[in-house]
Formats: structure tokens, C-alpha cells, sequence
């Protein structure tokens, strides 16, 4: 089953979410009188640094020995098609398709053997990154957090096997990125029991899995997709900030 959230051309939203009942209609929506939204509303973003093996091998990397996490501020958040501003104090914007986790319950010490009850779902995202202001900065907050660094899409997805899901990152129509959940270095049940030690996770909370091999920079007028055939189709163009 899928969720999505819609804006209609007549103004109205049509919200089917983790926070809302979902409501059974008849009614048909032509996707050209809708914007497809963000399908979620989270309280906080979590993300994975590292988690594909083939991605830690690519950089000459150890395998950590336990998730290295990082928040993204909900305000980064965007939906398929949004347009996504270039900031004027970076010179390197890095795409990084992945995998989202959307949690269903609220949960703290979430035992791996019972993670699945708090999954609402699965999405794409894509943890977009200001490369050089995070080798500045030595940390990522400011690099991860600009307004609509996380866009996610195109629909949350309930009935996956969250250990056969495969996706692709292209830009401007050429495959850049694979990755398969296979590749993993931390389970989804290992994640969620590890963040669920730190913070207690809400409705509509995201954690992002990680990014695979092949990370790498936009430009201005490039259409970044992220895409999965289990999922759908998360799509964004990168533009100059106005009055650039």
C-alpha cells in the first residue's frame, strides 16, 4: 500500500500520512491538477553517515562499529518536483540517494526482534550536502541542514521487504548511484533499536539508511531522480538562489 500527500490546483491539501486515518474514496485525482508533497511531517530527521559496505570501501574506510548519526532539521525537507536552492556559500552540492525508514509508533529501547511494529514505511530521499562547508565546518549540521536539503518522495510504501529493496540515483538521465539493502552494514532493526537508545521516536519520524558508492556533485539546471521500481520516482531540479 501507498501513502501520499497532495496539493490540489484548487488549493486544498489531501494529507494521507502517519498522522492522519487513512480514508478510503473512490475519488480519482488527475496528477496534473495535484503536487505531489512530501509524504511526511516528521519531528526530526535522522540520518546514517556510513551504512553500505561498498560505499566504506570506496572511500578506504573501516566499518564502523556502530551507526554514526547525524540530524537533518525537518525545515530541509521537500517534496517530488520542488525545486531545490543551490546555496550561494557552497561551491560543492552533493546528491545522495537513499532510503528512508518512516516510523509508525512512538518508541523508546526498541528491541530489534520487535522493530518492525514501529515502521510505518518506506520512502526515497535525498541527503543533499554542501560538501565543502562540511570539510569547513568539521561537522554537518550546517552542511545537511540548508531549507529543502532533504527532499522525500514520492510516497511512504507499507508492504515492503525492507531486505530486497533496491534503488537508483541519476542525474540528468545517467545512473550515478545503486543501492540494494543487501549491502548494508546496519540492518533497519539494528538502526532503529540504536537511535531508539538515544531518542524516543514519534509518528512520522524519518531515519535515513545511508548513501551507496557513487556520491557526487550538481549544478544549477541539473534534475536529480531518485528512483525505485518498489517505490516510485523522487525528482528534483537544483537552482540558482533568487536574485542570484
Amino acid at each position: 500500500m501507498c501513502h501520499w500527500a497532495l496539493q490540489l490546483a484548487n488549493g486544498y491539501s489531501l494529507l494521507n500520512s502517519v498522522e492522519e486515518p487513512v480514508v478510503q474514496t473512490e475519488n480519482i485525482i488527475p496528477l496534473a491538477k495535484a503536487r505531489l508533497l512530501a509524504p511526511v511531517c516528521p519531528s526530526k530527521i535522522i540520518a546514517v553517515g556510513l551504512n553500505y559496505r561498498s560505499h566504506a570501501l570506496e572511500l578506504g574506510m573501516r566499518i564502523p562499529e556502530n551507526p554514526v548519526l547525524f540530524l537533518k532539521p525537518p525545515t530541509a525537507l521537500a517534496g517530488p518536483g520542488d525545486e531545490i536552492v543551490y546555496p550561494a556559500v557552497s561551491q560543492q552540492v552533493d546528491y545522495e540517494g537513499e532510503l528512508a525508514i518512516v516510523i509508525g509508533a512512538q518508541g523508546r529501547n526498541i528491541p530489534e526482534i520487535k522493530s518492525r511494529q514501529y515502521i510505518r514505511g518506506y520512502t526515497l530521499a535525498n541527503d543533499i550536502t554542501a560538501r565543502d562547508v562540511q570539510k569547513k565546518d568539521g561537522q554537518w549540521t550546517r552542511a545537511k541542514g540548508f531549507d529543502g536539503f532533504c527532499p522525500m518522495g514520492p510516497c511512504v510504501v507499507t508492504d515492503l521487504n525492507p531486505g530486497e529493496i533496491e534503488f537508483k540515483t541519476y542525474i540528468n538521465g545517467i545512473c550515478k548511484q545503486t543501492g540494494k539493502t543487501s549491502d548494508f552494514i546496519f540492518s533497519i532493526p539494528r538502526i532503529i533499536a540504536f537511535v531508539s537508545e538515544v531518542m524516543t521516536l514519534f509518528p512520522g519520524d524519518v531515519i535515513l539508511t545511508g548513501t551507496p558508492p557513487g556520491v557526487g556533485g550538481m549544478k544549477p539546471g541539473d534534475v536529480v531522480r531518485v528512483e525505485s521500481a518498489q517505490i516510485g520516482i523522487l525528482e528534483n531540479t537544483i537552482v540558482t538562489p533568487p536574485n542570484a
